[in-house]
């Protein structure tokens, strides 16, 4: 089946002009979205990967209607390369079906890795600079005040994990953190 993802960032926005080039290729199903990228909730992306099957192609008109970044695009594309959906980008003559699309993505990728790496890198090297001049602390330690009554509400299955971060709200890794230092016996604050 032909599908088509077609997304503006705001509501005045049209996106005829993406429909206008997409319809070359007889789509079978649209999926309309006014809504920016940079949202998390795009709720018609969300249907639009529950309803493809294997086989399918997505058509776009270019990769930013799809993706906030590359390392967002490189995500949607291996989760459609895991379901066994083909993506073509009207604009950037990209089509994951075809050896060359897929060499187009694999070189995103690896200047997406290459940018991370060099990112790293240079924060690394900040900190060491900051650590030597004495500027540098570090995250300061979260402090749970009376963390032992939220341990057993989570303990007695009470809340789950999950509910529980989101009530300190700390993240699950930070939470995990905690725990383990609780069941290490330190010193905790009652």
């Amino acid at each position: 089946m032909k599908i088509a993802y077609v997304r503006v960032s705001a509501v005045d926005q049209n996106e005829e002009r993406q429909v206008e080039a997409l319809q070359k290729h007889g789509i079978d199903k649209w999926f309309r979205e006014k809504v920016s990228a940079k949202d998390m909730e795009r709720p018609q992306l969300k249907v639009m990967f529950k309803f493809v099957r294997e086989g399918d192609t997505i058509y776009i008109h270019d990769l930013s209607r799809l993706a906030r970044s590359t390392k967002d695009l490189l995500d949607i594309v291996e989760e459609l390369t895991e379901k066994k959906v083909h993506l073509f980008s009207n604009k950037e003559s990209i089509d994951t079906s075809t050896p060359h699309g897929k060499l187009m993505l694999t070189m995103i990728g690896a200047i997406y890795e290459f940018e991370r790496t060099n990112l790293l890198e240079r924060q690394k090297e900040g900190i060491a600079i900051a650590k030597r001049n004495g500027r540098y602390t570090g995250r300061k330690e979260v402090d749970i005040h009376d963390f032992g009554a939220y341990y057993e509400r989570y303990q007695s299955r009470e809340i789950t994990k999950s509910a529980l971060a989101e009530e300190l709200q700390v993240s699950r890794p930070t939470l995990d953190k905690l725990i383990a230092k609780y069941e290490a016996g330190k010193d905790w604050k009652r």
